[in-house]
Order: C-alpha cells, then structure tokens, then sequence
C-alpha cells in the first residue's frame, strides 16, 4: 500500500504511525473473519462449496460470491478448526462470474480436511459474509482400498429439478454412500438442453422443474454457459454432495452442443444465432473451468 508523504519533513515518531497504519490494513484485509456485519452489505457465497482433484498432499476448493469479494480460506484436520492454517486469499470478480478456487496444498495423507470459506467485501474489509464449511479426505500414501462414485448426463433432454419429486436425489444417494472420491463423467450439463417449467412424462403426469432464465433456451453466451452449472447447483442434493466429497470431472459433448466439433458451423439450427461450434465451444470451456474445481494445468491450459 503506497503511504503519501505530506511534508518533506517527518519525524520517525510520524513515520513509524504511518507504516503501522498500513501494516494494520494488511492485517485486516488478510485475516479470517469469524463474524457477519452490515447484513444488507455482506457478500454471499451462492452456490455452495466444492473440493475437486484431491491427491494425497492437496485438493482444490471452489466457492462463488453473489458480488466483487474477497474469498478467505482456511482449513484444518480438526472439525472445530483448532490450529487452522490460512491459505492467501483470493479476490473473485465479474470477469470470472464471482467464482474462485485456491489450492489448499502440504496436507496430511488419507486424511479428513475440514475447510472453510467466507467472503469479504472490497469496499469495505470489516463487512463478511456467513462463512460455510466442507471437507474432504485426502488420497491415502500408501495402499487401503478406496471407493467412489461416479454418474453423468445431469439434467438432461429437459428434465430439471423437479422439488416436488425430491430435486436430484441421486445426489442423495450417493452421499449414503460415503465414497472418497466423485467422478463425474461428461455431460456435467446440457448445455444444448432449455429447461420448461413443465413436461410431459411419458405415461402421463407432469414433470415440473425449477426454472431459470438462462436455461430457457440453448447457451451460447458466457452467462448462459456459466448458469448451466449453476443450475445444477440449485439443488439441495447436489450442494450437500459437493460440501462434502471431491470430485473429478470430465467433458462430453453437451457442455457445448450435441456431437459438436471443432470447425462445425451449426447452419440449420435455428435455435443457435451464434453458429460457430467452436466459438461457442471456447465460451464453454471458460465456463467449465469457473465452475468446477479443476486445478489450473500450465501444459495443458
């Protein structure tokens, strides 16, 4: 933090006030703060929490704000967060959607890691957010066995979260089973696939789904890419799953369009005013690393 210097001649009494003013500054923007203020100021995290990529020394942590903040990071082997170590912070804003990810690394093997995430605001450092827990284990160093659970195709061909018929309970099952790891395997969304407050189930009856604005019809931009993550992450099952169990994710066809690729121009789709497959293809891929836990890989960006 730059410190203007008033007068050509200070005193080191004046000098050493100032550097701790500023010193103090530092303190507060990079502690964890335990307590909410302002209520109507404060920054939420909107979407719950997400761990991903675990190995047996790190994993990444995932968390969205609803405004420009400040995402802090703890963690501990502890439930109770007894000797928590803080991890740097990380400003999230709208050029990332408020989403960010830090990596929580020198951990423990085969281990519980409890962490926790509050945001700041930057206009003012003393006004946070309610803060929210999750965990993960991590992989163990030597040879135990280990299970997980894996699934895909979420929220497609129209079916969206229907409250009335519990939301995406698959979620809840896989919770029941207590895995080590998620693997989430293509088709993390369909993107290609709008959302209608009602649908027709073969057989009869009606399947109601929460709807949003941004999955009324096909993505195409960065927004309505980012929301079709988002959407998923509207139900409850799915926000207590990703509080609690890492994950690995992989791509398929519909993060972008069905059976896309690259050079395809999408000509008799009415449903796409953006027809490049490869335009729409890169506004995806931004959307799929802002959304999901993945760690930043430098060979292959």
């Amino acid at each position: 933090m730059p410190i203007k210097l008033q007068s050509k001649s200070l005193s080191r009494r004046s000098v050493l006030r100032a550097g701790a003013a500023a010193s103090a500054t530092f303190a507060a923007a990079d502690l964890f703060v335990p307590t909410i203020s302002r209520a109507a100021d404060r920054p939420v995290i909107s979407h719950g929490l997400q761990s991903g990529e675990v190995d047996a020394s790190s994993g990444m942590v995932w968390a969205r704000a609803d405004r420009a903040a400040r995402m802090m990071v703890e963690w501990s082997t502890a439930e109770d967060f007894a000797n928590a170590t803080r991890v740097q912070p990380l400003d999230v804003i709208a050029e990332r959607d408020f989403a960010g990810k830090l990596l929580l690394d020198n951990l423990p093997s085969d281990q519980d890691i409890f962490y926790r995430v509050q945001f700041l605001s930057l206009d003012d450092f003393t006004t946070a957010g309610e803060a929210m827990t999750g965990r993960f284990r991590t992989a163990p160093a030597s040879q135990r066995d280990v299970t997980f659970v894996w699934s895909g195709d979420t929220a497609g061909q129209g079916w969206g979260i229907d409250v009335d018929r519990g939301g995406m309970k698959t979620y809840a099952t896989m919770t029941g089973h207590r895995p080590d790891f998620f693997i989430h395997s293509g088709d993390t969304v369909y993107a290609d696939g709008p959302v209608t407050a009602e649908k027709d189930m073969p057989g009869g009856g009606i399947w109601k789904s929460v709807t949003m604005e941004e999955k009324a019809k096909v993505a195409e931009t960065p927004n309505e890419f980012r929301a079709q993550w988002k959407y998923n992450m509207l139900d409850e099952h799915v926000r207590a799953f990703n509080a609690e169990f890492p994950m690995f994710v992989q791509w398929d066809d519909h993060e972008v369009t069905n059976n896309w690729y690259s050079g395809e121009m999408l000509i008799s789709d009415d449903r796409y005013t953006v027809k490049s497959a490869s335009l729409l293809a890169a506004r995806a891929t931004q959307a799929f690393h802002e959304m999901n836990p993945i760690r930043p890989n430098p060979h292959e960006p």
